[in-house]
């Protein structure tokens, strides 16, 4: 970890989950989740479909409200005082939503003045974020056009405009081809050198490309977390360990 990272890591958390619950009747899609993520860490967050990655994203985000439990960005209490929470953070939900009649120039114009930022701040982030998302060949043509890999790009750039210091994303590469793919994690490699990303995912290629650290999900509850080394420590490699997991 780099001197800079260091500093990133020290102080209070980034994300923390404490004690979280979201129950549906007598369903528990989560049940008593906590960990916490330092400023700087780069975290996968692995299971498998229906484990309950995506409703704890939506609890850690403010999208849904706990059944129990506290889920806090940057300090905030995402229940109590989501608004300022919301400042710090960039939610990349799955398949998030975009509105295909807009160029990508003009939802990116849109959000901006939707968060009340500065019309220089507009224009200055608009110039950066589709620098960083290489958006400069699709600027003016409407999102439907774009293939899947260009809208996922457009949903990055909203996701970063505002300059967020936490990054949420919920299977960012869902969908992508294989050069999809490489662009998107190039993109996070980037990222993940000044933010706090927590990125879900089901493909363990995602975690030894980008992670350094893994939290596992199964049935709702934590089942680990640790290093992807710690995670291998058998030496069975991660498909083995993935399944040794959900078997458990």
């Amino acid at each position: 970890m780099t001197s800079q990272r260091k500093d990133q890591a020290s102080g209070s958390p980034a994300i923390e989950a404490i004690g979280l619950s979201k129950f549906y009747g007598d369903f528990a899609a989560v049940r008593d989740v906590s960990f916490e993520i330092a400023k700087g860490e780069v975290v996968a967050f692995l299971g498998p479909n229906g484990a309950g990655k995506s409703t704890t994203l939506k609890l850690l985000t403010g999208y849904l409200s706990p059944s129990a439990g506290t889920a806090r960005i940057s300090g905030h209490n995402m229940a109590t005082d989501r608004l300022a929470g919301s400042t710090r953070l960039g939610y990349l939900p799955e398949n998030g939503p975009l509105y295909p009649e807009m160029t990508p120039y003009s939802l990116l114009q849109f959000f901006g003045e939707a968060r009340s930022m500065a019309p220089d701040e507009i224009k200055n982030r608009i110039e950066q974020v589709i620098d960083l998302c290489a958006l400069k060949d699709v600027l003016r043509k409407p999102i439907s056009k774009l293939s899947r890999g260009y809208r996922q790009r457009v949903g990055m750039a909203q996701t970063l405009l505002h300059e967020p210091d936490v990054l949420i994303l919920d299977e960012p590469t869902a969908g992508l081809d294989p050069n999809q793919i490489r662009e998107v994690r190039q993109t996070l490699k980037r990222l993940g050198e000044e933010k706090t990303i927590l990125l879900s995912t089901h493909i363990l290629q995602e975690v030894q490309a980008m992670a350094n650290r893994v939290l596992f999900i199964h049935d709702g509850r934590l089942a680990f977390d640790g290093s992807v080394d710690e995670l291998n420590a058998n030496g069975e490699g991660l498909d083995a360990n993935f399944g040794r997991l959900t078997s458990a």
